[in-house]
């Protein structure tokens, strides 16, 4: 059996992978899970799985989890730890064969970078890891011997399309063979082909609606703008070690077909599948194995058609800004992560409007100093931390505006 730790077990991808997983206790076991400040979600989930660990992020949750768990007399089964030294602790376990990076944003950097230095499987759901520190990240993966398998539907798409074998243990510099580009796909989000005088207008409760996937509210609002794009190909960039100028960006609405690999001979293979995602968890999971998944086999003759456009630069400029950062390298895709965060976050709480989210990353960008060789995890926090002050300080010259005009 293998031993299994959860990061962000009570967010979505947390809660499909616990599916996929319980399908199969003959392979799997649950040695840790971790949330970050929901104790009722995490409480329910160790008394089903009763795993050695549970580890809350914020410590006021973690004592509340302690004291609930014990009040349900199973404090001896679950031990409670908190805060980024439990996270990492569990990530490293002799014990964990298998690290499930599921946590949203920067506060998954340090835990999943923890996995790979301990050598494990990383099923990275993650994709700020790479977005952060893409070239520190990889850099460890390939010293300490770890396996990265890509748990987002398009990277998983595309590594299940590569040539076989050479996605998890790809040489640096070296390019895969007959391969010309990545065809990455996106749904287009639920503002696909909302007039765009209608943008200024959108609430966080559209936004978070997204047409295909059930997700979290912070990667719903980034497929609404589309910068979940732009993070998925700098993630590409770095995950398959392939140059941003053979990554291409493909809006295709009905989500069956998760990405694509172009071929020098004029194949193009492709990855489908109904847009649920216990399908690349179970891939990733189980691989090179197949196991069942939960998920209904995708019936083609209901799905009929297949579009595919263009994105529009104009409509979803934050995926542009991706773009941008990655060709200007150094710590701009830092930045452009940071901001992303704060504005997303101040969106949320209706304190920015939508379109206001790439104006809040755009101009973080222009002030924030951009370092252009940065390695060091020290260093690559610090980037964060500074570009999230730049970004809240745009956001109070931003709010006087808005709120002007709502008057």
């Amino acid at each position: 059996m293998k031993g299994v730790t959860v990061l962000g077990s009570t967010g979505s991808i947390g809660v499909s992978s616990l599916d996929v997983i319980a399908r199969h206790p003959d392979r799997y076991r649950i040695i840790a899970l971790t949330a970050n400040r929901d104790v009722d979600g995490l409480l329910g989930q160790c008394l089903q799985w009763q795993p050695r660990y549970a580890v809350m992020s914020d410590a006021d949750a973690a004592q509340r989890l302690s004291e609930r768990l014990a009040a349900q007399g199973d404090a001896q089964a679950t031990q409670v730890l908190c805060g980024v030294e439990g996270l990492q602790q569990v990530a490293q376990l002799d014990e964990v064969d298998t690290v499930i990076a599921g946590i949203v944003g920067a506060a998954g950097l340090l835990p999943t970078l923890a996995a790979t230095q301990a050598g494990k499987r990383v099923l990275l759901a993650n994709k700020e890891s790479l977005v952060m520190s893409g070239r520190l990240f990889m850099q460890t993966v390939r010293r300490h011997d770890a396996e990265i398998l890509p748990v987002d539907s398009e990277h998983n798409a595309i590594f299940q399309c590569l040539p076989v074998n050479t996605a998890v243990r790809h040489v640096a510099g070296q390019p895969y063979p007959g391969v010309e580009k990545i065809l990455l796909t996106a749904s287009g989000g639920p503002f696909r082909t909302l007039p765009l005088e209608q943008f200024a207008n959108v609430t966080p409760e559209q936004a978070v609606a997204h047409p295909n996937w059930d997700m979290g509210r912070k990667i719903s609002v980034d497929s609404a703008t589309m910068m979940n794009k732009g993070l998925e190909v700098i993630e590409a960039h770095w995950l398959f070690d392939i140059a941003v100028e053979n990554i291409e960006v493909v809006v295709h609405p009905q989500s069956v077909i998760h990405s694509m690999v172009s071929y020098n001979d004029g194949s193009v293979l492709a990855q489908l599948g109904n847009p649920d995602m216990r399908t690349p968890i179970a891939s990733a999971l189980a691989w090179p194995d197949r196991v069942n998944s939960g998920v209904e086999p995708l019936n083609i003759f209901e799905v009929a058609t297949l579009d595919f456009e263009k994105p529009d630069w104009q409509r979803f400029p934050c995926l542009a800004l991706c773009f941008e950062a990655v060709k200007r390298g150094g710590s701009a895709s830092i930045v452009l992560n940071a901001a992303n965060e704060v504005a997303v976050e101040q969106f949320l709480h209706k304190q920015i409007g939508f379109t206001d989210i790439a104006r809040v990353i755009e101009q973080s960008l222009d002030q924030a100093t951009i370092d252009d060789a940065i390695d060091d995890i020290g260093a690559i926090l610090a980037a964060d931390r500074d570009a999230r002050d730049i970004a809240r300080s745009v956001i109070a010259t931003l709010t006087p505006r808005r709120a002007a005009r709502e008057s």
